[in-house]
């Protein structure tokens, strides 16, 4: 669940690498019309993509600055009826009319009702094809996760939040300050929840699991959308280290972040409230990340490793047992020299094992 905080600290950029995405499994087609559309989305958000820490979202309006952060680009995996439908995403609303399209063109503002419905189907397809690219798809070689047809619901949560149904398995986006549904951050938040709860049902029972599932519902939103501005060569001229700029313009100063990956935070200082003390974990992630480019290996490898390393997770984890099973996950893939980062990061957050 994407809940409210800003935490304002100093700066961390992390290094990327560019990798080309494998070719994502797909299933059958049952309607008439091909499987790849035509759309207009966000770049990642357009405070990413911009720079411009001024941007408002002024009631839903279209503007000059926002239209000028849009990109066309490919709609994937549709099932050929026309909707916002396919392998990996299906796409209900209730705000206005459902997106169709005869010819597969999806090319809406942000003004209208259907972006949002867009940028969910959209946003979502890519972190599965992301994730397909690792290579946890259906056929190996690793364990696929959520490789089925994920429902995403725009608009039905009248607040300003969002959240991942584990009992009804789905996304649901709400409305309030922006749409959260413009950000592709959020987006790809909620789809870590979803991650989790795919490879542990049920991930999240304590304080310390859902920190952690909190934590990498942020780095995974932010990883996904640097890997997606590489492939595209999208701008990235804000701060890496500071999820869901966007969304957050409705409710902090700038630089507007939800929350921040370089807190300093440590164990010592959790106050058992699960967004706040997921910044312990998530700072660990991001400092791993940053060591796994200092050994010449790539942000695609380390993101391997964590998300392989959570199957070895439990519902009710504590910090201690996850860094020991994203350490031996580290250890066996990549290596002595890697796992001593993935240790000495978490024991700078006062996580030991």
């Amino acid at each position: 669940m994407r809940t409210l905080r800003l935490i304002t600290v100093g700066l961390a950029v992390a290094a990327t690498t560019t990798a080309a995405l494998a070719a994502p499994s797909t299933a059958g087609k049952p309607g008439t019309l091909p499987s790849t559309g035509t759309a207009q989305i966000f770049m990642v958000n357009p405070v990413q993509s911009s720079g411009d820490q001024s941007l408002s979202d002024d009631n839903d309006a279209d503007s000059p600055a926002l239209a000028a952060q849009y990109t066309t680009a490919q709609l994937r995996n549709l099932d050929g009826s026309g909707t916002l439908s396919g392998d990996w995403v299906h796409v209900k609303s209730s705000t206005g009319a459902p997106a169709s399209s005869a010819s597969n063109t999806f090319l809406y503002t942000r003004d209208q009702d259907q972006f949002e419905q867009v940028m969910g189907y959209f946003w979502v397809n890519e972190a599965q094809e992301y994730l397909q690219s690792l290579g946890f798809r259906p056929g190996g070689p690793l364990r696929p996760i959520l490789a089925r047809s994920y429902e995403v619901r725009i608009n039905q949560y009248g607040g300003d939040n969002s959240f991942m149904s584990p009992e009804k398995d789905y996304l649901r986006f709400g409305k309030g300050g922006v749409d959260d549904a413009e950000d592709a951050e959020v987006i790809m938040h909620e789809y870590g929840h979803a991650i989790h709860n795919d490879q542990v049902p049920g991930f999240g029972s304590t304080v310390d699991a859902g920190s952690i599932g909190e934590s990498f519902g942020d780095y995974f939103g932010v990883s996904t959308g640097l890997q997606a501005a590489q492939r595209y060569s999208w701008p990235v001229r804000a701060e890496q280290a500071c999820p869901m700029d966007w969304d957050a313009t409705s409710y902090t100063s700038a630089p507007h972040c939800i929350r921040r990956f370089d807190t300093g935070l440590t164990v010592d200082d959790r106050i058992g409230e699960v967004h706040y003390d997921g910044q312990i974990w998530s700072q660990a992630l991001w400092e791993i990340r940053q060591g796994y480019a200092g050994l010449g290996k790539s942000a695609r490898a380390w993101d391997t490793t964590l998300i392989q390393s959570q199957f070895d997770y439990v519902p009710d984890t504590s910090f201690q047992a996850a860094a020991k099973a994203t350490y031996d996950e580290a250890l066996a893939r990549d290596g002595a020299k890697a796992a001593t980062i993935v240790k000495d990061a978490f024991a700078r957050r006062g996580i030991t094992f």
